[in-house]
Order: structure tokens, then C-alpha cells, then sequence
């Protein structure tokens, strides 16, 4: 191997950078014509939203260390102020591709299809008689214009919600000369209104930012309106809870979840027409500099072109249903105790349904056999079937232990209540260990059969959501192996109780053998190369940031291991450098489900490991969480992950970006006229083929 120093910056990638890069591969969607029309326009907004997310917490953070002036840690030489600098210029550009695919390629062939977004320059008469009367009676009710002065300061703006400035001219009943009003306009009116097809054919929507700037004046009686500019503030929304100061880890997030909507501002998006006097105030109202302002030429807030697609009755521009399928022996065995008897159960979602494991905590809280059950929760949904079978056994009077991790971002209200809910139901509810998110995905249900207590575990890469289930590719992993089920009961008394972390017979977890037992089995394959021996790695995952996991790739792959990294989002580790990374590939598949499984595969002489996780290769999933990989060791299943959730992933031609060594993304097959099948496309056809 060559005498190289592996920690040093320009064999990494920046962080923020690469998910920016992953932002433009999704954007890039909404251009392909091998993806349905109103789909391209979701992965529009998914972009969007991505990108919201990048600023309330990424872009957050930086700004906050850069007030602090620290640095950015051991490999970044750039400050915090330095790093804000280069990503800000490439979110401008990204920013500006947005809204260039938006008003120049997925608007006329929308339009080409009867689906239209009318321009205030194209109502006719008629409609906009009916305008009129919708505006009157359905929103101007519900607006409150605040002028601004002395006794009516700059209001409260809430996080990414829709407001407008007004300049204006003239006096007022009480003879005031305000010139500057706020208008909010609350989250309850729809951002998209619908046309009756009476006054326009097909589908046709109005902005609603269309209709408030058209009948402003309505709410400034008697005043000359000379200006109305829509804009958005992002904020910061990165919970910051003093774990050691609370004593109520519940209420804490509570008064936390309160203030989200107020604190630091990170970004301003105004209109393109809002003229620099306006952006100006805009900014220091908000204590933004003038590279936080964001200039559109549309609405300030994509995302809510998702009205379009959620409700559209054009099947035509959608992506095609498809009924997740069954393996044949829970197809034949409703029972779902006697179907995991016969053997592990793997099931690759979202090919496969989620089904069976709903209908395996519900048959487990209904049999009278069942002692005890315990699961964690991390993000569940709203109306959870889950849940509502938690309950169910809570009542009717079984062991049942929750843990609910209630910083699970964006979700926390949401778990909050489900934990409220499972506590009044009677169950044990707790929130993991301090200092640490608990992320695994597990379900153990203890069992009397005879004269003994048998366990049955679930195991999962993905979230206990059916609803994610249906577009996020994930496994689960159901077994009664009694050594596993000890593991699992292990994890458990972990997260519960108190003690010291006792050994696992087959599962790893963070934070203490993961890493730890990764980075030996990448040296294995090292040894093996360099005797000889096969050598190969293939690792599926979401992201790939841990320095010390690449430094052993870098060393692995010197030494001769073929490495293959399938990454869908941010990835530090530079493919293809001369005498370091030659043998590493990465790519990026970006397709019409969200690729979420966590697949990790070891040659290892040709006798390969094969583990499933509920964690990245990131710093925090290995070192400040709790996660869970499990083994897969049946031989069938085993070949099962590496043909469908590998190698067919390795051979994709259509849907797959290859990582550069200098960070940018090459898509290996460019998108042409000629429609083609994705691999995720190809996986529905032949898993339907084989179920």
C-alpha cells in the first residue's frame, strides 16, 4: 500500500456540497421523459422540500458556528463562513434551475396536456367575475394586513409561511401615512385554486398568490397600493435540548416545538419583482445578509405544487399501481406464528407488502399465548395501525413496552402524542437513553407455547410506517431464532433499564460493536486480497460520511478489494483516485421509490457476510445512536439480498449517477426519448413474476 496520509481534506468530500449534489440529481427527475408527466412535477417539489429541510437544519448550523467562530472540525481546513460562502453560490444556481425547469419545461407540457396554471394575463372576463366572488368570500374573511408603525411593529413570521409586503401611498381614517403593510396568508387557504371547468377547460388552477396581489387593494381601503411582493423566511429548526438541565425530556420538546416557528432566520425567498428597497427591509428585519436573499420567478414555496399531483384525475401522467406482493408461505399461512416457525421471513419493501407485519403485532395482541411485547418507534404516522394494535394489547392487559424517540426530526409532535396515547392505554412507555436517538427498528413478542417462553423478532432497515413502506425500499427481517430473539431482549433491557452493554450473540449494535466490527471486516477483506484470496465489498446505504470507515475503504481498496457503493445521498469518500480509490465505485440510484435499505456484504473468501441495518455510515449512527444490524443467514434469503438488493442494483443502466473523483455526478445513461425501465421498474416486474 502506498505510505499516504488518508485523513487529510482533499480525499473528502464536502459534506454539504455532496448533499446539494444529491438535491440536483433529484431535480434533475423533473426533466426525465422517461418518468410520467405529474411525477416529474413531484420530484420538483420533493426538491423543494429537501432543500427547506438543508437550510433549517445544515445551513443552520453552519450559520450558528459561524457566530460562535469555530471551527468546522479535523478535515475541513474552511471555516464555518467559508463553507457558507460555497454552498450558498451553488444554491443559488440550484435555486435558479428550479424554477428554469419549472416555468420552462414542466408548465407547456403540462399545458400540451390540459392541465394549466392561468397567468392574471389570461383570465378572461368571466373568470375573472368568478375570481372576484371567490376571493371575496372564501379569502378575504380570513386575511389580517397589519400596516406597520409605532404601535404595530414588524410582525411575528412564522417558518416558511406565505406573506406579502405592500408598499402603499396616502392616509389612512386615522390619518396615519403608513407606507409598509404585512399580509399573512394562513396555512388553512389552499396555495392552488382549482377552476370550475366552466369558466376554463381541463384542469385549471389559479395561484393563490395570483388572486391576493390582483385584489390587494380590497384591503387597504381608500390607500394607493404601489407595491405587492410575496415572500418567505426559513428559520432555523434544529431542537437544541440541554438533556442534562431537563428533567421532563417531554415537556422540554414540548416548549421547544413552540418556538420553532420563530427562531433565527436563515433565508429569504422574494418574488423576482420585489424591488431592492423592499428586499432591503426584508433583510434586516430578518438580520440576513445579502446572500441569504433568494430571488424566484414563481411561487416562493414549490412544494405546494403537490396539490396538483395528490389530487389530480389524470392516472394517465402517473406512475403506474402497482399490489406489493406476498412470499408464498405467508400467502398460504395466515398464521403468522406457524408461518415464522417454518423459517426466517425476509421481505423487500415496497415489492413486497408491509402487510404481515401489521398483521403480526395484531395477531399478537389479540392471542391469549402472547405475554409480552415490546417495539420502538421512530417515525409511525399519524393514524398508525401500529399503534392502534399496541393499544389494543395494552388493554387487554399484556406486557407491552414502548420506546418512543421523541427527537425524531420534523416528527416530534407527532410522537409525542402516540406516546401520550400508548401511556393512557396502559403501557410502559419510555424514551430511550439520554444522549442518544434510538433508531433501531424492533419488535419483540414473547410467547407461551408448552412449558416455555419463545421469543419472535421483526427487524427492520425502514421506519414502522406502512405508508413509507409503499415508496421507501426497505427489508424486514422476521425470525424466531432463539439466539436472535436473546439479542434483541439484550437491546431492549439497554434501552429500558440500566446495566452494562452485555454481548451479543449475532446482531451488532451502536454504539458499541458496529463500528467496530465494520472496520474488521473491511481489513479481512484487505488480508484476503493481498493473499489472494476473493476480496470484494458491496455496501447499500443512504449516506457515507464516517472518516475512519472511509480511511479503510481508501486502505481496502489499495490493497486490491473490488468495492462497490450503491449511495443514494451524501457521500465523502472520493472514488477513482490514482494509487488510493482505483477500485471503488459509488453511485447514486434516484428512481421512482426512495432507496432506504441498508444492505452491507462481505465476500470474505466466498463464504459472504451479509448483514441488514437501520444505519448509515455516518458518524451519527455509529457513535450517537442506538442501531441495530442483524445477520442474514439463511442461504436462500442471503442470495435473495444480493440478487435483488445488489446486483441488480449494480447492472441498473438507466436510473444510476456515478460518483466523479472530483465530487460531481455523471449519469451513467443519459435520459433519451426512447422509453426505458428503471431497475426499481424492472425489480417490480420479475419479484411479481417469482411472488
Amino acid at each position: 500500500m502506498n505510505d499516504i496520509d488518508l485523513t487529510q481534506p482533499e480525499y473528502f468530500i464536502n459534506r454539504e456540497l455532496s448533499l446539494l449534489q444529491f438535491q440536483r440529481r433529484v431535480l434533475a427527475q423533473a426533466s426525465n421523459q422517461n418518468v410520467p408527466l405529474l411525477e416529474r412535477l413531484r420530484f420538483l417539489c420533493i426538491s423543494s422540500t429537501n432543500l427547506d429541510e438543508f437550510f433549517q437544519i445544515r445551513v443552520a448550523g453552519l450559520m450558528h458556528r459561524a457566530a460562535l467562530e469555530s471551527s468546522s472540525g479535523s478535515m475541513e481546513n474552511s471555516t464555518p463562513e467559508q463553507i457558507l460562502e460555497l454552498i450558498k453560490g451553488e444554491t443559488h444556481s440550484l435555486v435558479e434551475e428550479q424554477y428554469r425547469v419549472l416555468n420552462e419545461v414542466l408548465i407547456p407540457e403540462l399545458a400540451s396536456e390540459n392541465v394549466h396554471f392561468l397567468k392574471r394575463t389570461e383570465w378572461d372576463e368571466e373568470l375573472a367575475g368568478w375570481i372576484r366572488r371567490h376571493f371575496t368570500s372564501q379569502i378575504l374573511p380570513v386575511l389580517s394586513p397589519l400596516g406597520l408603525d409605532l404601535a404595530h411593529p414588524f410582525p411575528r413570521v412564522f417558518n416558511k409561511s406565505l406573506n406579502f409586503i405592500i408598499s402603499l401611498e396616502g392616509k389612512d381614517a386615522f390619518g396615519r401615512d403608513s407606507r409598509i403593510a404585512i399580509v399573512h396568508a394562513p396555512s388553512s387557504l389552499p396555495r392552488l385554486i382549482r377552476i370550475p371547468e366552466k369558466y376554463a377547460k381541463g384542469n385549471a388552477y389559479v395561484f393563490l398568490t395570483s388572486i391576493i396581489h390582483t385584489h390587494i387593494s380590497d384591503l387597504f381601503p381608500g390607500m394607493n397600493v404601489t407595491g405587492c411582493y410575496q415572500f418567505r423566511v426559513t428559520r432555523d429548526s434544529d431542537l437544541f435540548i440541554d438533556e442534562e438541565e431537563s428533567d421532563d425530556l417531554m415537556g422540554t420538546i414540548k416548549g421547544e416545538l413552540s418556538s420553532r416557528r420563530i427562531t433565527d432566520a436563515v433565508r429569504l425567498e422574494v418574488a423576482d419583482n420585489c424591488t431592492s428597497e423592499m428586499s432591503r427591509f426584508l433583510l434586516k428585519k430578518f438580520k440576513l445578509k445579502q446572500d441569504d436573499l433568494y430571488t424566484v420567478n414563481g411561487p416562493v414555496n414549490l412544494n405546494r405544487l403537490l396539490e396538483v399531483v395528490d389530487n389530480s384525475n389524470r392516472p394517465d401522467l402517473k406512475y403506474l399501481p402497482f399490489t406489493p406482493g406476498l412470499p408464498k408461505r405467508i400467502r398460504y399461512e395466515e398464521d403468522m406464528f406457524k408461518a415464522i416457525q417454518q423459517g426466517d421471513i425476509l421481505l423487500f419493501h415496497p415489492y413486497e407488502s408491509f402487510a404481515p407485519i401489521v398483521n403480526f403485532l395484531k395477531q399478537a395482541a389479540q392471542d391469549h399465548k402472547v405475554l409480552a411485547i415490546k417495539m420502538t418507534l421512530y417515525r409511525t404516522g399519524a393514524a398508525s395501525p401500529l399503534v392502534d394494535a399496541l393499544v389494543d394489547a395494552a388493554k387487554l392487559g399484556k406486557e407491552v413496552t414502548v420506546v418512543v424517540e421523541l427527537r425524531a426530526r420534523f416528527d416530534e409532535a407527532a410522537n409525542i402524542e402516540l406516546a401520550s396515547r400508548l401511556q393512557d392505554a396502559g403501557a410502559h412507555v419510555v424514551y430511550g437513553v439520554v444522549g442518544y436517538k434510538t433508531h433501531a427498528k424492533m419488535l419483540l413478542v414473547v410467547r407461551r407455547e408448552g412449558k416455555s417462553l419463545n421469543r419472535y423478532v421483526h427487524l427492520g432497515t425502514g421506519n414502522y410506517h406502512p405508508g413509507n413502506a409503499r415508496v421507501y425500499t426497505d427489508y424486514s427481517f422476521m425470525s424466531g431464532d432463539k439466539a436472535i430473539g436473546e439479542d434483541v431482549h439484550k437491546l431492549f433491557l439497554q434501552l429500558t433499564g440500566l446495566g452494562k452493554a452485555t454481548k451479543l450473540k449475532k446482531l451488532l449494535q451502536s454504539p458499541f460493536t458496529l463500528h467496530k466490527r465494520l472496520i474488521e471486516m473491511i481489513q479481512l477483506e484487505a488480508e484476503n486480497a493481498i493473499a489472494g484470496k476473493p476480496a470484494r465489498i458491496i455496501a447499500k446505504v443512504n449516506s457515507l460520511v464516517d472518516s475512519s470507515i472511509i480511511q479503510e475503504l481508501y486502505r481496502a481498496s489499495q490493497a486490491g478489494v473490488k468495492i462497490d457503493l450503491i449511495i443514494r445521498g451524501v457521500c465523502r469518500l472520493r472514488p477513482g483516485m490514482k494509487g488510493i480509490s482505483e477500485n471503488i465505485s459509488v453511485r447514486s440510484i434516484v428512481g421512482r421509490f426512495l432507496e432506504h435499505s441498508r444492505v452491507y456484504y462481505f465476500q470474505n473468501d466466498d463464504d459472504p457476510n451479509v448483514f441488514c441495518s437501520s444505519a448509515d455510515l455516518m458518524e451519527r449512527n455509529l457513535y450517537r445512536r442506538v442501531e441495530a444490524c442483524f445477520p442474514i443467514l439463511d442461504e436462500t434469503l442471503k442470495k435473495q439480498i444480493i440478487k435483488d438488493g445488489l446486483m441488480a442494483y449494480l447492472s441498473d443502466n438507466t436510473d444510476s449517477w456515478l460518483l466523479q473523483s472530483d465530487g460531481s455526478y455523471k449519469r451513467l445513461n443519459p435520459v433519451s426519448s426512447q422509453k426505458t425501465n428503471s431497475i426499481q421498474i424492472k425489480l417490480l416486474h420479475n419479484l411479481a413474476a417469482e411472488l
